[in-house]
């Protein structure tokens, strides 16, 4: 969480507030892309709606978090990579 602040607040700092919208855009839709995702591993009694609406939201929202522009989704591509080595890292240390 505090690195993400660091992120937008490096955003800012540049004065670009177009790529500060873009990045924030992209990174709430690939939230909500994995919100999708997680809804379409509910079993049918948890579910609310239907399974094809949580497709259809999956793949909205991952069309949409690619429109930005590509130095966008590439550096917060980046980022997720790094935060999933990250936890892995920290799993593996905690499990040991």
């Amino acid at each position: 969480m505090i690195v993400v602040g660091v992120a937008i607040a490096f955003l800012v700092l540049i004065g670009d507030v177009k790529t500060t919208w873009s990045f924030s855009a992209f990174n709430v839709l690939i939230y909500y892309a994995i919100t999708n995702f997680a809804a379409l591993k509910l079993s049918s009694e948890e579910r609310l709606y239907p399974k094809w609406l949580g497709w259809v939201g999956l793949a909205a929202c991952l069309f949409l978090a690619f429109w930005v522009e590509q130095q966008i989704w590439l550096v917060g591509l980046g980022l997720i990579i790094v935060g999933l080595i990250w936890h892995s890292l920290i799993h593996r240390l905690i499990n040991e």
